[in-house]
């Protein structure tokens, strides 16, 4: 009994700490199944003994394991990791700046830049480069050490981002977020042959239970958060399809996890089983020309094309669009080329 007393009563310094706002339309859910699903790295036995050692706090005051999450409850975490400093070290990074005003940016983000500090990556992101160009970038509430943030891409995914410069941009941006009236618009290159020319995915979406880096779809469990994507068929290249995703929602890996769930994995997509030869057959010249296209994109066939949304001052819409990047454009040109002669 001594020895759970005095680990209740170490430095909070020591450990990492999680500040949550529950949204407004949350549905009751158990708070350790709550919080594997919105933190990184965490096992479930982890969650559980942070709760029953005190760590959690709801609404500054210490709960049971079962306790079922509230709209708009407040949830404080410190879990037994050394904590990061939310300052950013400001980077002289390069950034591909598509429109700039007063009140926010468009940034076109290159495949491997991560976008914001976290574990194995606190330098050499967007937020470091936007911390050197840009001075007094707004922060959410909840999302310190990310100045100007509204949402943001795989580190793998290249395209689109929207900044904000102001605090009232960041108000109007995160509520547009919120309702979901955000136009975003992704080019992925799957596996295989789509059935149907378009259709939606309305499946639930949370972290792996085992292997909590991933994205599960959980279409029959109580468990989750709602995820919606809308997909069409741009091109159909016999063993992959060009397909445009439109989404509802934003969860992590969205448009990876949904479509490995319908069968259709990204192309080259190593997390979610998109790395290896899933249509077509595997003799020497297919399985050549596979590994060759690897090459020329090796990262998921992944990119925000476009964003729209109203501007926070004018409230008029304003809509961005930008071009396949070069390994993208090269990966599909490859592909027809192939077909025109196979």
């Amino acid at each position: 009994m001594q020895e759970k007393e005095n680990y209740t009563e170490l430095d909070e310094s020591l450990f990492e700490h999680y500040n949550i706002k529950v949204d407004p339309k949350q549905e009751l859910m158990r708070i350790d199944k709550f919080l594997m699903d919105r933190l990184p790295n965490v096992t479930r036995n982890k969650v559980q003994q942070a709760i029953k050692d005190g760590f959690v706090k709801v609404n500054k005051n210490s709960i049971k394991p079962n306790y079922r999450v509230h709209p708009q409850d407040e949830i404080r975490i410190a879990l037994p990791e050394p904590p990061r400093d939310t300052d950013v070290k400001p980077e002289n990074i390069p950034l591909n700046i598509i429109y700039e005003d007063s009140e926010l940016l468009i940034v076109n983000k290159e495949a491997g830049m991560v976008v914001h500090p976290a574990h194995m990556n606190w330098e050499g992101t967007l937020v470091n480069a936007l911390a050197y160009h840009f001075q007094q970038l707004p922060e959410m509430e909840g999302n310190e050490g990310r100045p100007g943030l509204v949402h943001r891409i795989d580190k793998d995914t290249s395209g689109l981002l929207v900044i904000a410069k102001t605090e009232k941009a960041m108000t109007h941006l995160a509520k547009q977020f919120f309702d979901h009236s955000i136009e975003r618009t992704y080019y992925a290159l799957v596996w295989g042959e789509l059935t149907n020319d378009e259709g939606t995915i309305d499946v639930n979406l949370g972290r792996s239970f085992k292997d909590r880096r991933i994205t599960d779809a959980f279409p029959d469990a109580d468990f989750g958060r709602t995820a919606i994507t809308h997909y069409k068929v741009l091109k159909r290249l016999r063993y992959v399809t060009l397909i445009q995703c439109n989404l509802e929602t934003g969860r992590t890996h969205q448009i990876r996890a949904h479509m490995k769930y319908l069968g259709h994995p990204l192309f080259n997509d190593a997390t979610y089983g998109g790395d290896k030869i899933l249509k077509g057959t595997k003799f020497s010249k297919y399985k050549s020309f596979v590994d060759n296209c690897f090459k020329i994109l090796p990262r998921q066939a992944l990119h925000a094309k476009s964003l729209g949304f109203k501007h926070p001052v004018s409230n008029k819409q304003i809509q961005f669009d930008s071009d396949l990047p070069d390994d993208f454009q090269q990966l599909l040109e490859k592909w027809e080329h192939y077909l025109q002669f196979n």
